[in-house]
């Protein structure tokens, strides 16, 4: 299973969006400050989390989020509100 996720700063309003076959590991990294990208906005929390079948579809995902166009508006809006609640 290859997965998408979001996490987002407890330090800042800041999101940020990966892809990796090991979710567990991965995140471990990213709050281990093993990632040059997220090492100084620690520590981080998973928010969101899609599940694919194969690389090419997580590829594909992660690229229309970070495409930044309505796809990441609507998530980011789903994301916000379920964090307030």
């Amino acid at each position: 299973m290859h997965y998408v996720y979001i996490l987002k700063s407890k330090k800042q309003d800041l999101l940020y969006i990966g892809r990796t076959i090991n979710l567990i590991k991965r995140f471990k990294a990213h709050n281990l400050g093993l990632s040059k990208y997220t090492k100084k906005y620690l520590p981080w929390k998973l928010v969101y989390l899609e599940g694919c079948a194969n690389e090419e579809d997580a590829k594909d995902r992660e690229a229309k989020i970070k495409q930044f166009g309505k796809v990441y508006k609507q998530l980011k809006r789903r994301i916000w509100r379920s964090l307030k609640s």
